[in-house]
């Protein structure tokens, strides 16, 4: 039976760092919210692969076809399969002008969740992508990992393609990065890791500087906590479920500055009394 696509605008969100893959050499989680409102999960994606006219950006508007159902073994409510060809960028980014208005026009629109509410979600209709907004981040903690692929990893990465690019290098990032932080209805902190592209190549970029990877991994933390978290940022966390469990984490960061209403005019009261 034929599989049916659809033809579908969204507003990319989310992309977070590469991870490798024994079916596809290496996949990224690609998510973000469709013109009439509603999160999807673009997966399969082979970002690293794809040719220059299809490396879309996040905060992007693009189009492409996407299948009814996601990928095998993927029963997650959001999930979609695309079909890569078809892949197309509607113009450039949305720029972060007057307090990131052009962005938040589509992000504020979606609903803003505790995690509770989001695991409670996904028991219920196999939610797996929502907003919260953390009422306090009180850490970022980095915790050491293998510096190396697993070996089934690092054969997923060299494998050679039949056809198109050849198998490109992949830095495992050795650290784990986790936002600790509380909701609304939290009874303890929670404790989620962050696998935002972003961060990745932060990281990355902090090593060639630095020549250090625990300075880097410093510098992340400044960037991630310090300023991302910032009082006077709208902090807010992209998350997403890790397959097969109910398992929460940040997929990406959210964080345009705090927006005030405005005052009343001070000589109100005058210009009443006046009338």
């Amino acid at each position: 039976m034929q599989t049916v696509h659809t033809k579908t605008k969204v507003f990319i969100t989310v992309m977070t760092y590469p991870h490798p893959s024994q079916s596809y050499q290496e996949l990224i989680c690609t998510a973000g919210i469709t013109e009439d409102g509603k999160w999807v999960r673009l997966y399969p994606i082979d970002y690293r692969y794809r040719p220059h006219h299809q490396k879309f950006r996040k905060y992007q508007w693009i189009e492409v076809e996407l299948a009814e159902q996601g990928a095998e073994n993927d029963g997650r409510k959001e999930s979609r399969k695309p079909s890569l060809d078809s892949i197309r960028l509607l113009g450039e980014p949305l720029d972060t002008k007057n307090n990131w208005e052009a962005r938040r026009n589509t992000i504020d629109n979606l609903p803003i969740h505790t995690v509770n509410e989001l695991r409670d979600l996904y028991n219920k209709d196999k939610t797996s992508l929502g907003i919260i907004r953390p009422t306090r981040v009180l850490d970022l903690t980095i915790k050491k990992l293998d510096p190396d692929w697993k070996p089934a990893q690092q054969k997923a990465l060299n494998q050679l393609r039949l056809f198109g690019p050849q198998p490109k290098h992949l830095a495992k990032i050795p650290f784990k990065f986790s936002y600790v932080f509380e909701c609304e209805d939290s009874r303890k902190p929670h404790n989620a890791m962050i696998t935002d592209w972003e961060l990745g190549v932060l990281y990355l970029k902090e090593v060639n500087r630095l020549r250090s990877e625990q300075k880097a991994a410093e510098s992340v933390k400044n960037k991630f906590f310090n300023e991302l978290c910032h009082p006077s940022k709208d902090t807010q966390f992209f998350m997403g479920t890790v397959l097969p469990y109910n398992t929460w984490i940040v997929i990406g960061v959210f964080w345009p500055p705090k927006t005030f209403p405005k005052a009343p005019p001070q000589n109100l009261q005058i210009e009443l009394d006046l009338l």
